[in-house]
């Protein structure tokens, strides 16, 4: 070429060939640099995020979560996105991973959109295990013609809760059978046990339900105007119903109509009390009847009994173990506690009450597994004057117009004209094992 070409024109071919290279080069390394450092800020952010949630111990999921197999991720983040609860999953060096496992509340949605098949949804951690019945895909435990359905099982998400109880109750009118006085006796009436009910009614089935205090199990005992998600599910008889984020008074006032519109009945303020599996089938008994009952349905969620303080005064009848409406306390002096977000909830809805004088009393010298913004609305009503915090403390003593309490080391009296004790519940594990059901803690297994 250089004998046929003169050098400048030669040149000036090399040097327009080789610039249009250049640019080339440079403008796809300019964007691979973008990329990275976007992807860095991302890893960044979600390390951060990962690092605040393990320090204030909201790294824990409580229920039903999801673990990344990162041999089978490839980072394409579709898990993220699907995700209705917010930041609970992130990218971590392009391999996903729960940044903010108190967030979880088992969708499951993120299994559902992974396109490479590499999330499993588990109960339980290595560090904290979870009791778990054993049942078959029909709802059936290891005790032939007991089955159990929602919450119990370890789903706590309403629509799956409601579909479990449909799905359950499927299967026990294909099990219909001997000459028992019942088909079924379903225990509870929260999302699974209203759901369960519907199928049963609308199958004709010879069936009870009670339900020991009311319509709606655990959502009954959140607070006033406290937001629920959910997503669309079908009750039977009613339908489709396209419900997503409402409040509880919304979705009650739903339940409410659809027991009317169906006729449905339900015993309420009739507590279970045993289970005897006979050679026919089944004697429930109550505080009120027995029945006997070719099957059982156990939908009684997992709040169990309400655990107490057993300190001297917890008897009196200003004591409760739940808020349902803060407008009650209206001018009183109020002690809440408890460190979970049940408890700062009902604390912060009471203090937002006219004259009120509240006391959150925690044994913990921080709220560790609650929602940031839980903490954050503690935090405002305290800089406020609003709510009195009292971290490392413990109640010693109830009496009709004081409590006394012990807070690091000291005694101190308080007026007081309402206690609401917030400290979780005793499973029913020993229950249920003591009626031949099989249970399993679970550490992180499905």
């Amino acid at each position: 070429m250089e004998a046929l070409l003169p050098p400048d024109i030669l040149a000036k071919l090399l040097s327009t060939q080789y610039v249009g290279y250049s640019l080339y080069i440079l403008t796809g390394a300019l964007f691979f640099l973008l990329y990275r450092l976007r992807h860095k800020h991302r890893d960044r952010r979600n390390l951060s995020t990962l690092e605040v949630a393990k320090q204030t111990g909201l790294g824990e999921p409580a229920s039903l979560h999801p673990v990344v197999d990162h041999q089978r991720c490839l980072g394409c983040g579709a898990c993220v996105e699907a995700c209705p609860e917010g930041v609970v999953l992130g990218l971590i060096n392009n391999k996903a991973d729960i940044i903010n496992g108190s967030h979880c509340i088992g969708h499951g949605a993120c299994r559902a959109s992974c396109p490479h098949d590499a999330i499993a949804l588990v109960f339980g951690t290595e560090k904290r295990g979870m009791d778990i019945p054993h049942v078959s895909s029909t709802f059936e435990t290891n005790v032939p013609g007991l089955f159990i359905a929602g919450e119990l099982g370890g789903m706590g998400l309403i629509r799956n809760a409601i579909e479990q109880g449909r799905q359950a109750m499927a299967s026990i009118i294909r099990q219909r059978g001997n000459g028992a006085l019942y088909d079924v006796v379903i225990i509870g009436a929260g999302p699974s046990g209203l759901s369960a009910s519907l199928a049963a009614l609308e199958a004709k089935l010879r069936f009870v339900t009670v339900e020991q205090e009311a319509l709606g199990g655990t959502v009954a005992h959140f607070p006033r105007g406290k937001i629920v998600m959910t997503a669309p599910f079908i009750l039977p008889i009613i339908g489709p119903v396209n419900m997503r984020e409402t409040t509880k008074e919304a979705l009650l006032q739903l339940w409410q109509d659809v027991e009317q519109k169906t006729g449905l009945k339900i015993n309420y303020q009739e507590r279970m009390e045993d289970i005897v599996h006979e050679e026919q089938g089944f004697t429930v008994k109550t505080n009120c009847a027995t029945y006997q009952t070719r099957t059982v349905l156990l939908t009684i969620g997992r709040r169990g009994t309400p655990r107490k303080l057993d300190v001297p005064g917890e008897e009196l009848n200003k004591v409760v173990y739940s808020l349902i409406d803060p407008a009650q306390y209206v001018d009183q002096h109020v002690l809440v506690v408890g460190g979970g977000d049940a408890a700062l909830e009902a604390a912060a809805s009471i203090a937002d009450e006219p004259g009120t004088t509240v006391t959150l009393s925690y044994r913990g010298d921080a709220f560790s597994r609650t929602k940031d913004k839980n903490r954050a609305r503690i935090d405002a009503l305290k800089n406020s004057g609003r709510l009195q915090v009292l971290l490392s403390s413990s109640v010693k003593s109830i009496v009709p117009k004081t409590v006394i309490i012990d807070h690091n080391g000291s005694s101190t009296e308080i007026p007081n004209d309402a206690v609401i004790v917030c400290a979780g519940g005793v499973l029913p594990t020993p229950f249920l094992k003591k009626i031949g059901i099989n249970v399993e803690t679970k550490y992180g297994t499905t």
